[in-house]
């Protein structure tokens, strides 16, 4: 059972991570880049806890739950930097 959580985790941690950099390359607007990061997260997250299940050791369960905390705190800052960022009416015009 714990094999297969292990590698469910894995499994779905990978793809959407991979997934999250073409959107953080390729993104038009900074929300999708801020979006891309939390998917990052979530990965980062997911990949901790299978490491504390496959290894038995509860220390990176603590690293997930700081990454979790700080992931918030961080989320809620660049949301109000998107929300008082000013707005463009072309999404190419963000693009460097």
């Amino acid at each position: 059972m714990t094999t297969l959580t292990i590698g469910l985790l894995v499994a779905g941690a990978l793809p959407a991570a991979a997934l999250a950099s073409i959107r953080l390359i390729a993104g038009p607007t900074h929300a999708d880049r801020v979006v891309a990061l939390d998917i990052f997260l979530a990965a980062a997250i997911a990949l901790a806890v299978a490491a504390s299940l496959a290894t038995a050791r509860t220390v990176f369960l603590d690293v997930a739950i700081g990454l979790a905390l700080v992931g918030f705190v961080a989320t809620i800052g660049w949301a109000r930097l998107v929300q008082h960022a000013p707005r463009s009416t072309n999404p190419s015009a963000s693009k460097p």
